[in-house]
């Protein structure tokens, strides 16, 4: 009943992503070309216009704090805890104006359409369960945020669908340390109501805090260790605060 419940609401997702492909050439002539700039700003372009569709589709609203907290240079990685599928959706809305790519799980990959998408946009795809291909994906990803791209990556490794933030994995800040990359911790909270909590596709509305960024470019191994720590209790700290503020009604 709930898959039959979704097929209109999976069926403008996937239309969606089908109109998406018209921007795939542009993206890809800039690949071709070797110019990053333009093919950054190409992604920035064409990702907020899917994420506006999407949040207009669906009835999707997401309240942005600190936003003056992201640095103006690239080659960020946002480190941010995963409620639902529609957090995606909230970070490109988030971050108007920027390019950012994802790390995700790969079965997405199998996706039709979708994992074209995470592709053409400078994801990478991450195998859960295989220490030795997720850290080689990590490391491509490392590549990229030396290269100027900016990158979101979920340490929780899977959804919490609104329930308690899970540990963060080992392993996941190599994405920014590796690159030497100053990373932008991000709280986000509601999202799972866009999916999670009905099963099916309909209105929500969010939250997402990005924190005050962290160098770690002159970080030893023993800071870098303590960073681990103090961005995850920082970004576990916040979802306390979103959730009681949910709870009062107040978003």
């Amino acid at each position: 009943m709930i898959i039959i419940r979704n097929i209109p609401g999976m069926g403008r997702l996937f239309y969606s992503l089908y109109r998406f492909k018209k921007y795939v050439p542009g993206i890809r002539e800039a690949y071709n070309a070797g110019d990053i700039e333009l093919e950054k700003q190409r992604i920035a372009e064409s990702t907020q216009v899917w994420a506006q569709t999407i949040s207009r589709m669906y009835g999707m609203k997401v309240q942005v704090r600190g936003k003056e907290n992201i640095p103006d240079h690239d080659g960020l990685v946002f480190i941010s805890n995963h409620q639902g599928y529609g957090d995606i959706i909230a970070m490109l809305l988030a971050t108007e104006g920027r390019q950012i790519s994802f790390v995700a799980k790969d079965q997405l990959s199998k996706i039709p359409l979708f994992g074209m998408w995470i592709k053409t946009i400078r994801g990478v795809f991450i195998q859960r369960g295989n220490a030795k291909a997720a850290l080689k994906s990590i490391a491509e990803a490392s590549d990229l945020v030396k290269q100027g791209f900016n990158m979101v990556i979920f340490p929780e490794g899977t959804r919490s669908r609104g329930g308690e933030m899970k540990p963060f994995k080992a392993g996941s800040f190599k994405l920014a340390t590796k690159a030497k990359a100053t990373i932008v911790p991000v709280t986000i909270h509601g999202t799972y109501d866009m999916f999670e909590t009905r099963g099916t596709i309909g209105p929500s509305s969010s939250v997402v805090c990005f924190h005050p960024p962290v160098d770690t470019a002159d970080l030893d191994r023993h800071a870098l260790r303590e960073l681990e720590g103090q961005v995850e209790a920082t970004i576990r700290q916040k979802l306390v605060e979103l959730t009681e503020e949910k709870n009062r009604g107040d978003f």
